[in-house]
């Protein structure tokens, strides 16, 4: 049983109005659960920080539940089991859970997949080997389905998703045309991800570097931003071009309609005219294609043909400022939260 007697945990105290503040938050404490038969007792190392838990924390249908007021912030994690039911789950292990945002959590033996640190850093299985790195994986392939030759833009191209989208774009015989803001993640794109292009999206002259870096036009478009990208990339569509849209992180603070004109014929005719295919997707829908994730992305990283980044930051006190943080592009690469030192040796 660990140490400390107390259990942090960072709840929901407040729906946001907008932006999410430091008042929607609430660090509270309280006793260490006990785990009952067939579970674990688990100690978060490592917990991801996803823009999906912004919509999660609004009281609108979605395709998942909200969090509720006084409830535990949801997340994915990664933890070190301190005691266990399960004999085929022995304490010590290295497990990826959904512990949420707190130090100690109960969950099904079941429920949990065993990790090998010794063969990848286990917070990769919250980004590049996890839910992000999937997100790109099958979103891509399966709804953008890249031809050799083709032209793929991606937004928010230095986050976990969007780095994988354009490395595995170019993996396919793609023209990767990567989508960032400010010129340190706009190099990194093309000196350290391997992308064709970067455009900055914070340049006043936004939408004509977008077009003379895609100058036969645009194929396939991962969409995770929308907003004024999306308005960039409309007109540069290729007949039969498809857009997975996999989030919309610009208008995800809105609280009342956009300005300006009605956008929605001219979109409509496109997707007449052009024969554009949209589909919106969560990872989940394609969760047979694990295994094949798994296998091609594990070999991928371990070769170095796919690279990643993690922005890690300490504490889970820290964990609210970070994710307002990621809502407004600060991170660097996929964001976690290190709560503890893991006990593991790589």
């Amino acid at each position: 049983m660990p140490d400390q007697a107390i259990n942090r945990q960072i709840t929901l105290a407040a729906r946001p109005e907008g932006e999410p503040k430091p008042s929607d938050f609430a660090l509270r404490t309280g006793p260490i659960p006990t785990p009952g038969p067939g579970e674990a007792l688990l100690r978060t190392i490592y917990l991801s920080l996803d823009p999906y838990m912004r919509g999660r924390m609004s009281a609108g249908k979605s395709y998942a539940k909200p969090v509720e007021i006084g409830e535990v912030m949801g997340a994915g994690g990664v933890c070190e089991v301190v005691a266990s039911d399960d004999p085929g789950l022995p304490v010590g292990s290295c497990v990826l859970a959904y512990p949420g945002w707190q130090d100690y959590s109960v969950a099904k033996a079941s429920s949990l997949r065993k990790l090998d640190p010794g063969r990848a850093p286990p917070s990769t299985a919250l980004g590049v080997l996890g839910m992000p790195g999937m997100t790109a994986y099958t979103g891509l392939l399966t709804i953008g389905q890249p031809k050799e030759g083709e032209t793929v833009v991606v937004a928010a191209a230095t986050g976990p998703v969007g780095s994988a989208v354009g490395q595995i774009a170019r993996l396919k015989g793609c023209r990767a045309v990567g989508v960032a803001g400010g010129p340190d993640k706009v190099r990194a794109l093309t000196e350290e991800f391997g992308f064709d292009a970067a455009v900055d999206h914070r340049a006043p002259d936004f939408r004509d570097r977008l077009a003379a870096a895609c100058p036969s036009g645009i194929d396939v478009y991962f969409e995770n931003v929308g907003g004024e990208v999306w308005n960039a990339v409309f007109p540069l569509l290729n007949d039969f071009a498809r857009i997975p849209v996999c989030g919309l992180v610009a208008n995800y603070n809105d609280t009342q309609v956009p300005p300006g004109p009605d956008r929605l014929p001219a979109l409509m005719r496109a997707i007449l005219t052009k024969r554009l295919t949209l589909r919106g997707f969560i990872v989940s829908d394609f969760a047979d294609q694990a295994r094949d994730f798994h296998r091609d992305m594990s070999a991928w990283v371990a070769d170095g043909r796919v690279r990643y980044r993690e922005d890690v930051v300490e504490g889970l006190e820290n964990a609210p400022e970070a994710f307002m943080g990621l809502l407004k592009g600060r991170n660097f690469g996929k964001l976690v939260v290190k709560l503890s030192e893991p006990p593991w040796s790589a």
